[in-house]
């Protein structure tokens, strides 16, 4: 079963990446519900390597403001949220409890270039999955990177095997700050029937 046209118009052809956002915030609760619906999309051999920092305190926005390019500043800055997507380059270590009926483990073990090539592909998804979580909550959006990655990565992974991948702003987004609407390749443009 297919869903609503007002569903899909939430999720893509009306939704639109935010430039400003209501002074509204956005609740732990959401935060966690956000969570436990990203982590039923699909990755390869069910890894799930991508690690969040939800990031709000006034604290947590000046460490991220000192790592994006000065055209996110007012992004991050207004945003309710701004969540860090990592990629866990250390995803494999958790395979013998979320993939158990293989050893899975082994596939990667070693293999410095197949943990990174899987852990930025899943977190990729994941990240995928993220945003139209939040649009199905009703949450507004703003994918970005325009960040250094090593300050990033210094910040707020530090002692950990995670590395940023991209950062999105979350909250409600201010209508008034949006873009119109950008051309799109069509099919024939992107897509090949073999």
């Amino acid at each position: 079963m297919s869903l609503s046209n007002d569903a899909l118009a939430r999720l893509f052809t009306e939704a639109r990446t935010q430039n400003g956002y209501l002074p509204t915030p956005v609740s732990d609760d959401t935060l966690r519900q956000l969570y436990d619906l990203v982590k039923f999309g699909p990755t390869a051999a069910n890894s799930g390597p991508a690690r969040f920092q939800f990031v709000r305190s006034a604290e947590g926005k000046q460490k991220l403001l000192g790592c994006v390019s000065a055209g996110n500043v007012a992004k991050v800055t207004q945003a309710p949220v701004t969540v860090i997507i990592g990629m866990d380059l250390e995803f494999h270590e958790q395979l013998p409890r979320l993939f158990p009926h293989a050893d899975a483990r082994s596939w990667f073990a070693g293999k410095p270039q197949a943990i990174h090539d899987s852990a930025f592909r899943n977190s990729s998804l994941q990240g995928g999955y993220l945003i139209l979580a939040a649009r199905a909550l009703g949450l507004d959006c703003g994918p970005m990177s325009g960040f250094d990655a090593a300050k990033m990565d210094a910040a707020f992974w530090a002692g950990t095997a995670v590395k940023t991948n991209f950062i999105c702003t979350l909250g409600h987004g201010d209508a008034s700050k949006v873009f119109g609407r950008l051309p799109r390749l069509g099919f024939d443009d992107a897509c090949t029937l073999a």
